[in-house]
């Protein structure tokens, strides 16, 4: 596992500067131009001790979209290059994290091999200045990118907003879970996750 990974993206939607370190203190220093968004990442970085450094610039003229989607790509794809060949990490994570009457599980597996299930139940279409629908395209697209395999339950919850802050704090322990050292190579009967 290596760190720290330098993030870059440039597209003609947006433009992306930043790092990961998954052997960090838990800071973020990222302004996506969505607060909502900047918000979900603190939390995710806070709780999974990774850093997170990310600067976007993006066209949130036309809406959320493509700043959060490029967001999840270029934070994927860090943590997929963090992980190498993936030896020597425990792979498995689970969490469940409350926020007030929100209650979110979420299962990571470092598989190598890309897929989500995310269930949250939204019943508005904004939360602050992000569709909800893209919190849930986030949550997908980071898994693709990532080559994991990412399950995300809510249990209960009315509040919108603390239904995606619980879920993303459920993501972060769960990944701290995953990426910690455990001996005995790729954790894998195959050999490899890659």
């Amino acid at each position: 596992m290596s760190s720290p990974i330098t993030l870059r993206r440039k597209t003609g939607e947006t433009e992306i500067t930043g790092s990961l370190d998954l052997r960090g203190s838990g800071e973020a220093r990222v302004d996506t131009g969505l607060g909502f968004l900047d918000h979900m990442l603190s939390a995710l970085a806070k709780h999974s001790r990774f850093e997170i450094e990310l600067d976007i610039t993006g066209d949130l003229h036309v809406d959320d979209h493509h700043v959060m989607e490029d967001a999840a790509i270029v934070l994927g794809r860090g943590l997929d290059e963090a992980l190498g060949d993936r030896s020597g990490i425990a792979r498995f994570g689970q969490a469940y994290a409350p926020l007030d009457e929100a209650l979110t599980r979420v299962v990571v597996d470092l598989s190598g091999r890309g897929w989500a299930e995310v269930d949250l139940p939204f019943t508005r279409e904004m939360v602050g200045d992000v569709a909800t629908e893209n919190l849930i395209h986030f949550l997908t697209s980071l898994a693709v990118e990532a080559r994991m395999t990412l399950h995300v339950d809510s249990l209960r919850g009315f509040n919108n907003h603390h239904v995606a802050e619980s879920a993303f704090k459920a993501l972060a322990l769960a990944l701290s879970q995953a990426v910690a050292p455990r001996d005995g190579g790729v954790p894998s009967t195959k050999g490899s996750l890659t």
